[in-house]
């Protein structure tokens, strides 16, 4: 069992990197709705995948169909006119979409064929389509699904660049927090291993960014005792303090939760209680003894 200045030091350090990462990703939340990142990139990432850059080919036609986009009027010229950009598409929606885009005579596998061949489009793109046309031996049912499973690995390099980026705006986010509220690791350690009380009265929060997991956040040794700091060799570890604290928010206010709890649960187990000899059990439990020898 670790010992009770250990767990203390572990749980302030962890219930801080919790709080900051859900303050991370509330805000980061907060400016993908306000900016409709998520619908950005998905227009983005359809365009690319067409080959449409300026929108005037099948990504327009892709996004002015009903199923994609059913509250729009289908009628923009321009994704500038596009009043509503959807952040998800469904898969299915997306190959009916595409192929009422292209076919001109509906359920002739043939036709559809010739017209892919009319269409006014990248080569690589209709190389694709025409690829996945032959392909699917005249079924259409299968051209379907093929066109499915081609948006989808398109989907998922499109997610694996936004995930990307999302890490980068929670790393600059979270170094930008540390530097305005002075969350410094090397720092915050160093004082809870000396002062554990301080971290003594930390519970387990709500894995929400309410005003009591603000309040007890602060009763950590955090913020500004001068501004600005001095440039020194001291004002260096603090840099690396932000740094180290920045980076901990790449693991998400999941992960530092589920380890509060654990480390919290630790806390309240106590420590293991001594074992009772066995001679001393049997008179707790009422047996029977060896009688003395009378003198």
């Amino acid at each position: 069992m670790f010992g009770s200045n250990v767990l203390e030091v572990v749980i302030g350090l962890t219930f801080c990197y919790a709080s900051l990462a859900l303050i991370v990703s509330t805000v980061q939340e907060a400016l993908a709705s306000l900016f409709r990142l998520r619908a950005r990139t998905l227009l983005d990432g359809v365009k690319t995948m067409l080959n449409d850059p300026n929108f005037d080919s099948l990504a327009r036609a892709v996004y002015n169909h009903a199923l994609v986009n059913p509250h729009d009027d289908g009628q923009a010229s321009d994704e500038r006119e596009i009043k509503f950009k959807p952040s998800y598409i469904e898969p299915k929606h997306f190959a009916i979409a595409l192929i009422d885009s292209i076919q001109s005579v509906p359920g002739d596998y043939a036709q559809l064929g010739r017209d892919i061949d009319a269409i006014d489009v990248a080569p690589q793109v209709k190389r694709a389509l025409k690829s996945i046309h032959q392909r699917a031996g005249g079924d259409t049912k299968v051209f379907m699904e093929s066109v499915e499973g081609w948006f989808d690995g398109a989907m998922e390099r499109v997610s694996g660049s936004y995930k990307r980026r999302s890490l980068l705006v929670s790393l600059l986010l979270s170094l930008l927090l540390a530097i305005l509220f002075n969350i410094d690791s090397i720092h915050l350690f160093r004082t809870l291993w000396q002062q554990p009380a301080l971290a003594a009265q930390l519970r387990m929060p709500a894995p929400v960014l309410d005003q009591q997991t603000i309040n007890m956040l602060f009763t950590l040794p955090i913020g500004w005792q001068s501004f600005p700091p001095a440039a020194d060799a001291k004002f260096l570890l603090t840099v690396a303090g932000w740094l180290l604290t920045a980076s901990t928010a790449l693991f998400g206010a999941s992960f530092w939760f589920d380890l509060l709890q654990r480390v919290i649960q630790m806390r309240g187990t106590g420590n293991k209680p001594a074992e009772t000899p066995r001679a001393a059990a049997l008179d707790v439990v009422g047996e029977t003894r060896r009688p003395e020898l009378a003198p």
